[in-house]
């Protein structure tokens, strides 16, 4: 067969949270557009987001029955051997049958079996890192993969085989962009000749953040600050009052584009995808981690920016009494504004997905 006529095939694994699927999702979307007959397969778990995401999306899917080990002694854990063998059995099974050219792992529980069964069937593996503190399943996975993608510096000192890890980014949705600041606050209805505060908890909310917002909030208005508030579905009820002409309260924001675009600071966890947009589009932001994430992880993924003054880190037990003031100190200060967002866009990797895809592209064809 002709390398014109052949068709490539490239496997995904990585879900359980959308930090770890929608990076994927940004590199296939890249291969597709870069080699539309390219075909490709998700492995997941079809219970977690990926279950779902996926096939809306259009691409093919495959389940296995892998469920992660929880921190927490419970019954679970008991059955997490045999979900493991299983698991990798699965895993064996799919890729004996699909046969990638190539397989990119983007982390949680799930890419370990999958991955491990294409390194096993002949693939070429490549891994993606969003994390600057690297999850246990990608240094497990480290021993098979040509390469290993990360979005931090400081994440390099923690792999073994410093030469095949490539500083490139955490890859973002394709149409991440920012639109006139005046239009998005009108989409909002909020007055654009005030300083508009953005604050995100995530799709599901963040409790604490929320908490720390509810004594917030008033003082914010009294100030003449404009709030964009996103509650996450499971809080709105309980805060949805504080609506008013100048707090805008949201159980979810669908277009995140116009979001961005109308805040001039942004207050929010430091998953991985949330650092890699605000650092691609330059907003300036005050990072709380959350405390209750494997390894700390989004701690070390806020100092990755605080130490570059393209963010300012308050942690989650000091946000209360922090969070106000740290708030008006940095969105009443154009320079600092601007200073941090200069430093967060100098962090920002726009162009992740397309070279993570043509280096997958270009190990396919030569596999």
């Amino acid at each position: 067969m002709s390398t014109a006529n052949k068709k490539y095939r490239f496997l995904f694994a990585g879900g359980g949270t959308g930090g770890h699927l929608f990076p994927a999702v940004a590199v296939a979307q890249k291969i597709k557009s870069i080699m539309p007959e390219a075909e490709i397969l998700f492995v997941g778990t079809k219970s977690k987001i990926e279950g779902k995401v996926v096939p809306q999306l259009g691409y093919k899917f495959k389940p296995i029955w892998i469920k992660g080990f929880s921190r927490k002694l419970n019954m679970e854990n008991l059955l997490f051997p045999v979900k493991l063998t299983v698991s990798i059995l699965q895993s064996l099974a799919i890729n004996m049958s699909y046969r990638p050219h190539v397989a990119i792992g983007s982390g949680g529980y799930v890419s370990g079996p999958a991955i491990f069964g294409a390194a096993l069937t002949g693939a070429k593996v490549m891994l993606l890192e969003q994390n600057s503190f690297p999850g246990v399943t990608t240094k497990i996975l480290e021993k098979y993969a040509s390469e290993v993608h990360v979005s931090f510096e400081n994440s390099i000192k923690y792999f073994k085989a410093k030469n095949k890890v490539f500083v490139t980014g955490n890859p973002v949705r394709q149409n991440l962009s920012l639109s006139d600041r005046a239009e998005a606050l009108k989409s909002f209805d909020l007055n654009s000749s005030k300083k508009t505060l953005l604050v995100l908890g995530g799709s599901l909310g963040a409790g604490s953040l929320n908490e720390a917002m509810a004594q917030s909030v008033k003082m914010f208005e009294a100030e003449g600050i404009n709030v964009i508030w996103q509650t996450g579905k499971y809080y709105y009820e309980k805060y949805k009052n504080f609506e008013s002409d100048n707090i805008k309260v949201k159980a979810f924001i669908d277009d995140m584009n116009v979001a961005y675009s109308a805040c001039d600071l942004m207050v929010s966890r430091s998953g991985a995808t949330t650092i890699a947009e605000l650092t691609v589009l330059g907003i300036p932001s005050i990072l709380v981690p959350s405390p209750n994430v494997a390894e700390n992880h989004q701690y070390y993924n806020a100092k990755s920016l605080s130490d570059n003054n393209a963010a300012v880190l308050v942690k989650d037990s000091e946000m209360k009494e922090k969070i106000f003031q740290a708030v008006v100190s940095v969105i009443n200060d154009d320079q600092k504004l601007a200073d941090i967002r200069s430093n967060a866009q100098k962090l920002g990797m726009p162009d992740a997905a397309e070279v993570i895809a043509r280096k997958a592209i270009e190990y396919a064809q030569v596999s």
